[in-house]
C-alpha cells in the first residue's frame, strides 16, 4: 500500500489564497461537522499548527493533534474509487490536453473534474463521505481534532491535487505508471494522433518520482 507523509504545516492566519477545489473540500468539512462550535475549534487547532505530520494512504489520512498537554491520534477516512472508476480517471487524464501537466504543476482543472463527473466518477468528496476516529473517544464523529486534520488535508490538496487522488486510491506514482503503460500499449498511432506533451510530461514525472524514491530510501 502506497503511503506518503506530509510535514507538519506551520501556524497560519486566516485562510489566505484558496483554490476552488480546496474550497470544495472545506465545504465538505463544514457539512461533516456536528456543530458550528466544533468546526470553529477544529479550524482554530488547524490554524495554530496543532496538527502534526499527516500520513496519507489510499482511503486514509493519519495525524496526531496536540491540544494543551494532550496529544490525540486521528484517522480520517475517504472512500476509495473502485477499480473501474480508477481506470476511468486515468483515461480522462490521458484524453485531456494538458491534464497531466496541470496536475503536476499543482492545478486541478475544472474541465478535468467535469469530465470525470460526466463519466460517473466523483473525485471531490461530500461531507457524508468523510469519516474519522480519534483517541479522544468523543461521542461525536467527527470530533474537533478530526475536523482539524480534515481542514489541513484540504490545505494540502490546495497545493497538490495528487493528495486527493492518493486519498481516493491512486497515488501520483500509480497514475503516472498507468499512463506510461497506456502509452506503451498504444498501437503505433499516426503521427498526427500522437500526444508528445503527454509523453514528455509522463516521462519527466516518472524520472522525478524515481529520484524522490531514491532520496526517501
Amino acid at each position: 500500500m502506497s503511503t506518503l507523509t506530509h510535514p507538519r504545516l506551520p501556524p497560519r492566519r486566516g485562510t489566505g489564497r484558496t483554490t476552488w477545489w480546496s474550497k470544495a473540500l472545506l465545504r465538505a468539512v463544514e457539512e461533516a461537522a456536528y456543530s458550528p462550535r466544533d468546526l470553529r475549534t477544529g479550524r482554530a487547532l488547524a490554524r495554530a499548527g496543532a496538527v502534526g505530520a499527516i500520513t496519507v494512504s489510499p482511503g486514509t489520512a493519519v495525524a496526531a493533534v496536540t491540544e494543551g498537554d494532550d496529544a490525540h491520534s486521528v484517522t480520517v477516512t475517504v472512500p476509495e474509487l473502485d477499480a473501474d472508476s480508477g481506470q476511468m480517471l486515468v483515461e480522462v487524464v490521458a484524453s485531456g490536453v494538458g491534464h497531466i501537466a496541470a496536475l503536476m504543476s499543482g492545478d486541478l482543472p475544472h474541465a478535468f473534474v467535469e469530465a470525470l463527473e460526466e463519466s460517473g466518477v466523483e473525485l471531490l468528496p461530500y461531507g457524508g463521505e468523510l469519516g474519522a476516529t480519534c483517541s479522544c473517544q468523543a461521542w461525536l464523529d467527527p470530533c474537533p481534532h478530526a475536523l482539524a486534520v480534515m481542514t489541513q488535508v484540504a490545505w494540502l490538496v490546495q497545493g497538490d491535487p495528487f493528495v486527493l487522488l492518493h486519498l481516493r486510491g491512486l497515488s501520483r506514482e500509480e497514475v503516472l505508471a498507468r499512463l506510461h503503460v497506456r502509452q506503451e500499449a498504444a498501437v503505433e498511432p499516426a503521427a498526427d494522433e500522437e500526444d508528445p506533451d503527454l509523453d514528455t510530461a509522463v516521462e519527466a514525472a516518472l524520472r522525478a518520482a524515481r529520484l524522490l524514491g531514491d532520496v526517501a530510501d
